[in-house]
């Protein structure tokens, strides 16, 4: 089932995605994907499909979990290449999703990716010290961007995530995420009933995207320096930034600085999806599972997800 060029992007979650198992059933049926998993083994000095398919506690650990979803995103999308002639037009990724899609895009070889987002992950955990900060998810009906905002000015707390109309992610010092949950309910709950506004605090281990992420920011601008030359620019124009909202330009240097930027600024991913379906007809998300079919549904535009090779074999046999 060969897909018309243009009218199709493919999209990748990022971290929170992963799984014990991820990949595996594409590594026992598909060459390429096995490859891929010994590609990016090879290149990190470390098993990585051992660590994706067993039940290793550093999969939830941000600088085994950044490479290991990248790894696994990248053997899906090349089985899926390889099994239907998939070739999408554009591409985008939610954080560390943006390095699949670059990849995806060949604007960004695989086997640097693999490096600097393992480098990401390890500044990422580094920039704060353990229980200082936290996430949390403001859910609600036509989220007021704005009016949370001004709800969190005085606080240590930053817009971590834009992700749809109903969720925005916020991030910051933990001590300041209760303040803003009864900050938030004050604010939205009288607009909401109670099953529509809530509050959700995640369990991660950093405050990302936000400002306590800027202690890393020169260290990584010089990781990805080292690997630009390998860059292919012009293909970034087909992948979404997420710092922008909009795709990336094909200048080597703005590049960076978008990446850099990202890890301490929100993720404009409502933004993202507007670009996105601006180009193409059909999305399909690809990745060890599909927190973004979601996001997409709340602008009323279908995404299919790809989550397993059975969901791969369905999506292209019957167009589910």
């Amino acid at each position: 089932m060969k897909m018309k060029e243009e009218a199709v992007a493919a999209v990748f979650p990022g971290q929170g995605s992963q799984r014990p198992g991820m990949g595996k059933d594409f590594y026992d049926n598909m060459d390429i994907s096995r490859r891929t998993f010994e590609e990016a083994s090879d290149v990190l000095g470390w098993d990585v499909a051992a660590l994706c398919f067993g039940q290793d506690e550093r999969l939830n650990l941000t600088e085994y979990a950044q490479p290991c979803i990248v790894a696994t995103e990248i053997a899906m999308f090349r089985g899926i290449q390889e099994m239907y002639g998939f070739s999408p037009a554009y591409f985008g990724g939610h954080s560390l999703g943006e390095y699949t899609g670059l990849v995806a895009a060949d604007a960004m070889p695989f086997d640097e990716a693999l490096k600097t987002v393992q480098m990401r992950g390890r500044l990422m955990q580094k920039a704060t010290p353990p229980g200082t900060g936290g996430m949390a998810a403001v859910i609600g009906d036509n989220l007021d961007i704005e009016k949370i905002r001004k709800s969190l000015e005085d606080l240590s707390l930053d817009m971590a995530n834009i992700n749809s109309t109903s969720q925005v992610v916020i991030s910051g010092r933990a001590e300041s995420i209760e303040i803003a949950e009864k900050r938030l309910f004050l604010a939205f709950g009288p607009e909401n009933t109670a099953d529509k506004f809530r509050f959700v605090p995640l369990n991660v281990s950093a405050p990302f995207h936000s400002r306590f992420m800027l202690t890393m920011k020169d260290t990584f601008r010089e990781v990805l320096h080292a690997v630009s030359g390998k860059f292919n620019p012009g293909n970034a124009r087909r992948v979404t930034s997420n710092y922008l909202g909009t795709f990336h330009s094909g200048n080597t240097a703005k590049i960076i600085e978008n990446l850099v930027a990202q890890v301490s600024g929100a993720v404009n991913w409502r933004d993202n999806m507007t670009a996105l379906t601006e180009k193409a007809r059909i999305v399909y998300e690809i990745g060890p599972n599909r927190p973004l079919k979601n996001f997409f549904a709340s602008i009323d535009i279908p995404c299919r997800s790809i989550t397993s090779f059975s969901s791969a074999k369905r999506a292209f046999a019957t167009g589910e």
